[in-house]
């Protein structure tokens, strides 16, 4: 096995402390930002000694390739992109704090999330349409990275999958955008240019997130170890059981623990460190 770490500043006195707590045979470098430490043995104090030089860190076999991979599946609010959508949404409204509550208590894991989304699409009614193309068009980016993870998934013939608890206004325009081959979420009802306070159709959750992976895996012939998972909250549970390999991106402590690897300090391109191209 490798340990891989990463981050902006990466110590040399911190790199070589890692190497000798695990008796590395070498270390090598891979980006600017990023180094292998080949034959690292396990030992339980790596996550102190990352966390304390502020690093990033994940156990790798060192012979596996991105193009060993065929599928990847990512959650879209605060994982591809840097805010929740829902929240935003209800600040038209007035509403982001109680929302945004809502919002945390089902991604920390202590709400069932077809009840805390229901609850919140409803405060929304009576909100015109054009309300989530201002979020998107103003208050939408992608997180560090997310462009060149993409270009370089594709580039590998790794087939793409955005699939979110969030909403199809998004996930279809960022498709688009960042070339993904399918986009599920749910979708709010809309009449007369207002929203309803409703979604139509099934909700996506957890489980529904789970499922669309293991759908698309079946269908591509894969099994569960060339699958590739990111997320950051509880709903991303189901799916990270399903994955080969979970990256937890700024994820809350109840997802890390199911997690591969956890960025907290690279951006989502640090995927790429992981597995050579």
């Amino acid at each position: 096995m490798s340990l891989v770490v990463q981050g902006p500043d990466v110590d040399t006195v911190a790199l070589k402390a890692l190497a000798r707590l695990t008796g590395a045979s070498a270390i090598e470098q891979i980006t600017p930002q990023s180094f292998r430490l080949r034959d690292a043995q396990y030992d339980p104090a790596v996550p102190t000694h990352c966390a304390q030089a502020g690093l990033d860190f994940a156990w790798v076999d060192a012979n596996r390739r991105l193009s060993d991979f065929g599928l990847f599946v990512t959650d879209m609010d605060s994982t591809l992109i840097n805010i929740e959508c829902i929240d935003e949404i209800a600040d038209m409204q007035g509403l982001k704090a109680p929302v945004a509550e809502i919002t945390e208590a089902a991604m920390r894991g202590e709400m069932d999330f077809r009840e805390s989304l229901t609850r919140r699409v409803a405060l929304l009614r009576g909100l015109p349409e054009q309300a989530l193309a201002e979020v998107y068009e103003h208050r939408l980016k992608l997180n560090p990275g997310a462009e060149r993870l993409m270009r370089t998934l594709k580039a590998a013939g790794v087939h793409t999958v955005l699939v979110s608890g969030g909403f199809t206004y998004f996930t279809d325009r960022l498709k688009q955008r960042l070339g993904f081959d399918e986009a599920w979420a749910n979708e709010l009802e809309i009449v007369d240019g207002h929203l309803t306070g409703r979604v139509i159709g099934a909700i996506v959750d957890g489980d529904a997130k789970a499922e669309h992976l293991n759908r698309t895996r079946d269908a591509l012939g894969l099994s569960a170890e060339q699958v590739i998972c990111a997320g950051d909250g509880a709903n991303d549970m189901p799916m990270f059981r399903a994955a080969g390999f979970g990256v937890a991106y700024r994820a809350k402590p109840v997802l890390r623990n199911e997690a591969d690897c956890c960025l907290d300090h690279v951006g989502l391109d640090g995927i790429l460190a992981l597995f050579p191209a």
